[in-house]
């Protein structure tokens, strides 16, 4: 079998509504979605806009679903899938679009791009044809699982060293990372200190019932459009939940990883999760709400800004918290033009930001996100997700912008009222 029969019928697996109606006729080539889009907006090349990325897909996908391209596929464009063409769409759907959704908000017949570039990006998974860095983090986050016994002294050891900094942040030695016991949180970090001691903190500060997961948060298999073993990563928490008997799952600040316990798998596992999924963002939106968290506010000289991440803002309707808990904590906060559901993409996201081969082409298209940072005027940047994390300071270095970038969590519980 030819390797364009097999991608056809890879994609014909994953033509949903979503996909067919934005793949056929749907799409009325206004144009809206050009300027909505920083990939354009930074290179300035046409054929990067959203609609003509798409386009390039929805030509062949006319080919079998639209009656009319079945007929005279010369009068609407409509052409046979070729392995040239195959390759491109590598690129196509990894490198020119990061799924950050601003075009579908930003056009009027609500084309879903992110959707056909998710299905070709889940076709070049099938046909191994998919980055090799993204496929080698989603091996490495699955043999987590199977290697937990052998791991887990490890960890533990590596736990106890975290733990005395929290005690020494907190003023009490009593402070505790516990890890694998029963409460009512299970707390899901990311691979990396600045994600587990700013929660921990922040759970032992309010006397919280918590316990630290022993996987991470993130989902690669996501970027690949791999349902099965994004299943797979995420079913791993949810027993280990259950096992401990948690009722809620706090996840550390990570973009994809919000959208994949909180939207994803319950459509993935066809059901309602057994757990509340919140973000550590709610959460602490929520203490300071009760009252049982403060800050002394020590900051508010300082200019800061916030860049709302795609996956927690726009896609996930994380708004308020954070500008909640970073206006508790100074009077000094400006907000990016355009914000909130309309903000820029930083330019690392739907795993772009792992991919080194690409790094040049990630810092041009992260001009958009420095122009916006420059014109706040602020020197502090928060951010809620690593990858928006690890780009803004990549791009902060190219285009001098001489900025300090943090999450929220981590910048907060340096303001917290120790008593």
């Amino acid at each position: 079998m030819s390797v364009t029969r097999t991608a056809l019928e890879e994609v014909e697996k994953r033509f949903n509504r979503l996909v067919g109606t934005s793949a056929t006729n749907l799409c009325t080539h206004c144009g809206w979605c050009v300027e909505s889009c920083h990939v354009y907006l930074s290179t300035l090349n046409p054929e990067l806009s959203p609609v003509a990325k798409t386009e390039r897909i929805r030509r062949v996908l006319k080919r079998s679903h639209d009656w009319l391209s079945k007929l005279v596929p010369f009068w609407t464009g409509a052409a046979d899938l070729t392995e040239s063409e195959l390759d491109k769409w590598v690129e196509l759907a990894y490198k020119y679009c990061t799924l950050c959704e601003r075009c579908v908000i930003n056009c009027p017949m609500a084309v879903e791009t992110p959707q056909i570039m998710g299905a070709i990006r889940g076709t070049m998974t099938a046909l191994k044809k998919s980055p090799e860095i993204l496929d080698q983090l989603t091996g490495a986050e699955i043999a987590r699982e199977d290697g937990l016994d052998m791991m887990r002294e490890i960890f533990r050891e590596h736990i106890v060293d975290l733990e005395k900094e929290v005690q020494e942040k907190l003023n009490n030695p009593s402070a505790k990372i516990p890890i694998e016991e029963e409460a009512e949180i299970l707390y899901v970090p990311l691979a990396g200190v600045h994600t587990i001691i700013p929660p921990a903190v922040i759970f032992n500060y309010v006397g919280a019932s918590w316990t630290l997961s022993m996987f991470e948060s993130s989902n690669y298999a996501m970027f690949l459009g791999d349902i099965p073993r994004s299943k797979q990563i995420v079913n791993r928490i949810l027993k280990e939940a259950e096992r401990l008997n948690v009722k809620e799952i706090v996840l550390s600040e990570c973009g994809h990883a919000y959208a994949a316990f909180r939207w994803e798998a319950p459509k993935w596992f066809g059901e309602p999760l057994k757990f509340k999924v919140s973000s550590i963002l709610e959460v602490m939106d929520d203490y300071l709400e009760t009252g049982i968290l403060a800050f002394n506010s020590s900051q508010n000289g300082e200019a800061i800004t916030y860049h709302d991440p795609c996956n927690i803002g726009r896609k996930g309707g994380i708004f308020e918290e954070p500008r909640r808990i970073i206006n508790s904590i100074t009077s000094n906060y400006r907000e990016m033009i355009p914000s909130r559901e309309q903000n820029f993409c930083c330019g690392g996201g739907g795993g772009l930001v792992a991919n080194t081969d690409w790094q040049d082409y990630r810092i041009e298209t992260g001009k958009v996100k420095a122009d916006q940072i420059r014109e706040t005027g602020a020197k502090k940047v928060l951010t809620s997700c690593d990858n928006c994390l690890h780009q803004i300071q990549e791009i902060s270095e190219h285009y001098d912008l001489n900025i300090e970038v943090s999450n929220v969590s981590q910048w907060a519980i340096n303001d917290l009222t120790i008593t």
